[in-house]
């Protein structure tokens, strides 16, 4: 077993990493949550396969960027499918050095990983990528339409979100006068984290906005993907996926 699997091996994880020698990482949550990050990753691989062809040796020339990337998770999937490069980008400096550590125990030299807070990338600067990763993050913002037009800007060709959604409220609102009124695109639900910022799965500010689907489809669209489509769900997948409680959509600029 080497050092860097040693230090893997002496905390604990959000996610069950299989390592070089066999063992796995040990997860703090004692394998309850496993199941969504086998489902997401399904998810995530079936659309890359339709999207890039399943040879994992014709990707190589393929970059990628994983927005609020935790722990690394998404970012060890893409590297190990091939991704010549795997820019992994978190707020909080743990998890940065985590995905770090994981990379580096792994041997998965195509990921970098950058501290940064999404709304304060510098899109000029990181250029486009063929892939952009939002996943489990813009429910935890209170600028998720912001954090959409950051992905879009980052977006080559896919892009892929991944959040809970509350449900959708219809209709006609009365926009300054009764003469002139306006359809609802869509809804926000308001979720208070303000206790939670402490921890490592909860928002940085505390104030959540979540997006019905109406609202994030819509979005989607208008911040400049030219088709949005939610992707289907294993039926063995996780219970929220499954039940319609979270979404994952792709988004592709054409």
């Amino acid at each position: 077993m080497s050092d860097l699997e040693a230090q893997v091996l002496a905390k604990t994880w959000f996610y069950p990493y299989p390592l070089p020698s066999g063992r796995q990482a040990p997860t703090y949550d004692g394998g309850v949550l496993d199941l969504i990050h086998h489902t997401r990753t399904q998810m995530m691989q079936a659309a890359l396969n339709q999207e890039f062809g399943a040879d994992a040796g014709t990707r190589a020339e393929l970059s990628a960027v994983d927005l609020a990337c935790h722990q690394g998770w998404f970012s060890v999937q893409l590297a190990q499918s091939g991704f010549g490069r795997v820019l992994a980008v978190d707020a909080r400096p743990e998890h940065v050095a985590d995905t770090r550590l994981i990379a580096r125990t792994l041997g998965l030299d195509a990921i970098d990983a950058e501290q940064s807070d999404i709304h304060a990338l510098d899109t000029a600067a990181l250029g486009q990528h063929d892939l952009v990763l939002c996943l489990g993050l813009i429910y935890h913002l209170e600028n998720p339409v912001g954090a959409l037009r950051i992905a879009r800007a980052l977006c080559r060709r896919l892009c892929l979100v991944e959040t809970q959604i509350v449900p959708g409220q219809t209709g006609w609102v009365d926009y300054g006068s009764y003469r002139f009124v306006r359809p609802l695109k869509g809804s926000f639900g308001i979720i208070d984290e303000t206790g939670e910022t402490h921890g490592p799965e909860a928002s940085t500010t505390g104030i959540c906005l979540v997006p019905s689907l109406e609202a994030l489809l819509w979005i989607m669209q208008r911040v400049g993907f030219s088709r949005v489509e939610v992707l289907p769900v294993p039926e063995d997948g996780y219970e929220q996926l499954v039940h319609h409680k979270r979404v994952m959509v792709a988004g592709w600029v054409d």
